[in-house]
């Protein structure tokens, strides 16, 4: 008798790829607060702060403990009024530290506390956990995959059915959109939302609209995937691979302002190879002839955010010494 495929089916599939890339795997209900393993006081609570705490010491040894106490309080208590100006603070964390001032010995000194080592991905801790029960007020939610990073929660994954032919994935991102409205406290710390059916896969960010959740078509970041192999595949596989998840998080990822409306805008996989490829050449270029080369885009494919991510990886490689980067623009709305 043939097995039908279930939502269930594609939890478990999706949960044996990010076992193979090194992740942790718990089950939601068992670090619940009434859980056997509890590490969270209260349904409330979506930062695994125990493992926060822990990841902050770790990373920080230089840094005094009030300056890391600080540091996690600032990472629990985010400002911002609405859950895309909560998101930006967070992500300002997140690639640039944690800026922390506190009293010593009568005298006022400061720190910066990074959340995440992207030089060195295991320095790092990676957990999934399935079935995470998020409730905020009146509402109560369980989001289907949850990935954090150092107890931070980064990234959720909504699943549907591939056999039940009114759960598509566009269905899981109707979900998603629920889950902005009434669990705010998970979307704030959100840098990638999933959706996916098994087959098809879709990623977006805590503003993309339907138009702008999109594939990610490539493994390793420079050849094409097979296009036989499953989307929902290709996707972490590619994406959630420690190293460039990192990179992604730290180096393609930016907020723009369109009809003074702020966006938080993801890279494409074309846009995250070009870059990286770019920058390569870009520091060959300096130790030899000068001549990095050109990238070519067709109309539409964000050329301008290519350019910001590049600017924005040349200045942080440290083979670079400083590098002065010049923009010139054809139109008056690529001024911003």
């Amino acid at each position: 008798m043939a097995k039908f495929i279930t939502e269930s089916d594609v939890e478990e599939a999706a949960l044996e790829i990010l076992d193979e890339l090194g992740y942790g795997i718990l089950y939601g209900p068992d670090i619940a607060f009434d859980g056997p393993r509890p590490e969270r006081k209260s349904y409330q609570d979506v930062v695994l702060i125990d493992r926060l705490r822990k990841a902050v010491d770790r990373l920080n040894p230089d840094v005094s403990r009030d300056a890391r106490e600080e540091a996690v309080r600032k990472v629990l208590q985010l400002e911002g009024l609405d859950v895309l100006s909560s998101n930006m603070c967070f992500h300002g964390f997140l690639t640039d530290g944690v800026s922390v001032e506190y009293r010593k010995n009568d005298e006022s000194r400061s720190d910066l506390v990074r959340l995440f080592d992207d030089k060195n991905p295991e320095n790092n801790e990676f957990l999934a956990v399935n079935q995470y029960t998020v409730i905020e007020g009146k509402f109560n939610r369980r989001p289907d995959i949850v990935l954090f990073v150092n107890g931070m929660p980064l990234a959720v994954i909504e699943l549907k059915n591939p056999a039940d032919e009114d759960a598509t994935i566009w269905s899981a991102f109707n979900q998603l959109q629920t889950y902005k409205k009434e669990i705010t406290g998970l979307m704030s710390y959100n840098e990638f939302l999933i959706v996916s059916d098994g087959t098809e896969a879709r990623v977006g960010t805590v503003s993309s609209g339907k138009e702008w959740f999109m594939p990610w078509k490539t493994i390793d970041g420079k050849a094409m995937a097979p296009k036989n192999m499953p989307q929902m595949e290709v996707m972490l596989k590619g994406m959630f691979e420690k190293e460039r998840f990192l990179d992604l998080v730290k180096n393609f990822i930016t907020f723009k302002k369109e009809r003074k409306k702020t966006l938080k805008a993801l890279a494409g996989y074309h846009q995250y190879r070009a870059v990286n490829e770019a920058v390569k050449r870009t520091v060959t270029a300096t130790k030899t002839d000068r001549r990095c080369g050109v990238v070519w885009h067709t109309q539409g494919s964000g050329k301008s955010l290519t350019m910001v991510f590049y600017s924005g990886k040349l200045v942080l490689n440290r083979e670079l010494d400083n590098p002065t980067v010049v923009v010139l623009t054809d139109r008056n709305d690529l001024d911003d």
